[in-house]
């Protein structure tokens, strides 16, 4: 569940524009969603494999060139169906839990 929500939030925060990966990294932080290198590199390596994604090389001033990651079409379109997926699945734990109360 959680790579499926990891999925979500990166294209989600990709689709805002292009993304560094240490931007991406910052912004799931800033929601309290820790993700380190080591998973979030895997993980654009496949969405890119998927034809989900995309990247250009940008010149650095601080270093060697940088990969900056694009959404595709076929991106958004699943970046939608995830979201439509996300929001059922809220909603029906909304409903199994609206009469529990916590102690």
């Amino acid at each position: 569940m959680r790579k499926g929500v990891l999925e979500l939030c990166i294209l989600s925060i990709i689709s805002e524009g292009e993304a560094y990966p240490s931007d991406i990294i910052n912004k799931l932080k800033e929601a309290e969603l820790i993700v380190v290198e080591g998973t979030l590199y895997p993980l654009l390596t496949r969405l890119k494999n998927a034809n989900l994604l995309h990247y250009t090389w940008k010149e650095s001033t601080s270093g060697p060139p940088r990969k900056y990651f694009h959404i595709t079409e076929q991106g958004k379109e699943f970046l939608n169906g995830l979201l439509g997926t996300w929001n059922q699945l809220v909603h029906a734990v909304s409903e199994s839990t609206k009469n529990y109360q916590q102690q």
